[in-house]
């Protein structure tokens, strides 16, 4: 057993004895003493006070959420946020503010650089605290490469060097996925830790879902896994999306799709966050438009749902904010179009996370790589190579 396999009986933060891990294992206590020393050397794992019963009390060891920071960058079309956090996911610091995606890598990846540094120094962490930074972009990512494929909202991006960009100036591990994927992550980890089977769905000026199954995030071959925006649907046939097909979800119930259907309907609609604002004043026109947009994306949850068999499917994005009415349209569809048994314990419902929800997931993704396994027992390797005589 490697010292990694111990430490991820300690992941979950409750101590234990020496005594404890060896029954656990099944290993004898010297080989379990000795796998703990080295996850103590790299602070992984301390000391934690125990309740004596009479005599002295057990010497209880936890994991140190402490020994390491990471810093979770999530960047929109127009936003940007970043935020340092521990081991456990626990934000310690956050900025964010507007930033337009189309201005390009240079100055976006400039900003990102400039304040994880600051936040670093905030937090009074220096650099070398640093273990990974995780990265949120808002299209299509090669996520073997950290490179954007192809995005259609962000010019100067395609294939560009993300990881070897902001390794100039911070030397660490940079994991990169797509927005919707570090959503996933990020509702998990703040509020559905104990859910292994789960579909984040984000609604905005596009469509796509982040899918873990089986505890895993799901990214398919080529990292582009749950694109639903560019699925068939039938009340869409004569409708080009602005990928030049006709059909797609995306064309008929994204933001920019229904702020378009109110305009030909008469509604003001001055810009698409226009939509929610006038669901929010009860305006029936858009309320009717959310709700169909809300059962056209059932009919592509319920494919989804027979397919891959989530507990939870949670809706987040832009839309989102509109409330019980989508909810309603999705729930109307998904359960009358997916099996008994697929739906009998499923649970439809909005973002908790909210606007947090990938800044949360992308330190997640960089917390996964710093404790998996293989890292964990990179850095012991390391460490025996700097003890050695």
């Amino acid at each position: 057993m490697r010292p990694s396999d111990v430490f991820e009986l300690l992941r979950d933060g409750r101590p234990r004895t020496r005594a404890e891990l060896a029954a656990t294992t099944g290993l004898a206590r010297s080989t379990i003493s000795a796998r703990l020393d080295v996850l103590l050397r790299l602070g992984l794992v301390v000391p934690v006070g125990g309740v004596s019963t009479g005599g002295r009390p057990p010497a209880l060891l936890a994991f140190n959420p402490g020994a390491r920071v990471v810093v979770g960058v999530d960047l929109g079309a127009s936003h940007a946020r970043a935020a340092v956090a521990d081991l456990d996911g626990r934000i310690l610091a956050e900025r964010g503010e507007p930033i337009d995606i189309a201005d390009g890598p240079e100055r976006v990846l400039g900003w990102v650089q400039d304040t994880a540094t600051a936040l670093l120094a905030e937090q009074r962490r220096e650099v070398g605290e640093l273990a990974a930074i995780g990265v949120g972009l808002p299209g299509p990512v090669e996520h073997s490469t950290g490179r954007a494929i192809n995005p259609p909202i962000m010019p100067g991006w395609d294939r560009y060097d993300v990881p070897g960009h902001l390794q100039r100036v911070l030397d660490v591990p940079v994991l990169v996925d797509n927005d919707v994927n570090i959503m996933a992550l990020g509702e998990q980890h703040s509020h559905l830790r104990e859910v292994t089977d789960l579909v984040f769905v984000k609604v905005g000026t596009g469509i796509g879902a982040g899918i873990i199954s089986g505890g895993t995030l799901q990214r398919g071959a080529q990292g582009t896994a749950g694109d639903l925006g560019h699925i068939h649907v039938a009340r869409g046939a004569d409708v080009t999306c602005r990928c030049g097909n006709q059909g797609c979800l995306e064309a008929i119930a994204a933001v920019p799709a229904l702020a378009r259907a109110l305009r030909a309907a008469g509604v003001p609609v001055a810009d698409d966050h226009d939509v929610v604002t006038l669901v929010r004043a009860g305006d029936q026109a858009a309320v009717q438009a959310v709700r169909q947009g809300g059962r056209d994306l059932g009919e592509v949850v319920a494919a989804l749902v027979n397919l891959v068999n989530p507990s939870v499917i949670v809706i987040g994005g832009a839309l989102a904010a509109a409330g019980e009415g989508l909810l309603a349209g999705i729930r109307e569809v998904v359960y009358q179009r997916s099996l008994p048994l697929a739906t009998e314990h499923l649970h439809i419902t909005t973002s908790r996370a909210g606007e947090r929800a990938g800044v949360i997931g992308a330190a997640a993704l960089a917390i996964g790589h710093v404790l998996s396994p293989g890292s964990i027992d990179r850095e012991v390797e390391e460490q025996a190579v700097r003890l050695a005589p």
